[in-house]
């Protein structure tokens, strides 16, 4: 059995990775894949904690966690859609729709 700690430096990689995409990234799908990374990392650490405790509320949370991460999802992914279909990009820093 694996200590609670390796699992934490996991998450810590995954989660850092995650950010560092969202900041460094400029298409909007793959800052949307990021963002999933670093709620999935957050998933980890709730499960490991969970285990490490013997308790079931970390798991519980997880699962709206990745509720929230599907509507996130989808409603973020409909959105990129109806930008493409406007602009013809999914490049945030072609994409100005609120500069007059």
């Amino acid at each position: 059995m694996l200590s609670i700690n390796y699992y934490l430096i996991l998450s810590a990689v995954l989660f850092t990775i995650g950010v560092v995409g969202v900041l460094t990234r400029r298409n909007a799908i793959l800052i949307f894949m990021c963002i999933e990374l670093m709620l999935n990392s957050v998933n980890l650490t709730l499960v490991a904690f969970s285990a490490y405790l013997g308790s079931v509320e970390g798991q519980v949370l997880v699962f709206f966690v990745m509720a929230v991460a599907a509507a996130e999802a989808a409603v973020g992914l409909a959105i990129v859609l109806a930008l493409f279909r406007n602009h013809v990009t999914v490049n945030l820093d072609e994409i100005n729709i609120l500069k007059w």
